[in-house]
């Protein structure tokens, strides 16, 4: 390869590292501000979570179901618009098989009993970390031990 060549090279490399890093921090600032949303709109706190378990309150509600309408639209738009990914391939989103549905009872239940007991669900764990509550390493390091051991036990499970 000549040195010209071999020049190219590491500049297209060079070029599509700086364009990694940019995006990371995009994703880091957004995710920061996603944080910040979260704990002022107070979705993280404990408190407003007993509400919504204990029906005192529909503004959990509201706020999930504006969540779900936010992400059919989303994906909707995706789909009609033929979205790409910052590589530039197409986004495509499998349809899932649904089967008898036991294995998403099983799931939520798991996933419901977690968020009563931590009071918190997996999103909004590292809000929690950042805007100081430090027992939720605990469980961070346990919804990690928990996605560990699921794709340990997966090829064991039926699916």
């Amino acid at each position: 390869m000549s040195d010209i060549a071999k020049s190219s090279h590491q500049e297209a490399e060079n070029g599509r590292y700086a364009n990694r890093l940019f995006f990371l921090l995009i994703y880091l600032l957004l995710g920061v501000a996603f944080g910040i949303v979260l704990t002022r709109s107070e979705v993280v706190s404990w408190f407003r979570i007993q509400e919504m378990f204990h029906f005192q309150s529909f503004r959990m509600y509201g706020i999930i179901g504006s969540a779900i309408a936010t992400a059919a639209i989303s994906v909707a738009l995706i789909k009609k618009l033929q979205l790409r990914s910052v590589s530039g391939e197409i986004i495509t989103i499998p349809r899932k098989d649904l089967g008898s549905g036991i294995r998403y009872a099983f799931g939520g239940t798991i996933f419901g009993l977690g968020w009563a007991l931590t009071g918190a669900c997996p999103g909004p764990l590292f809000a929690l970390i950042g805007s100081g509550v430090p027992v939720m390493i605990v469980a961070v390091l346990s919804a990690l031990a928990g996605t560990w051991v699921y794709g340990w036990l997966r090829p064991r499970l039926p699916h």
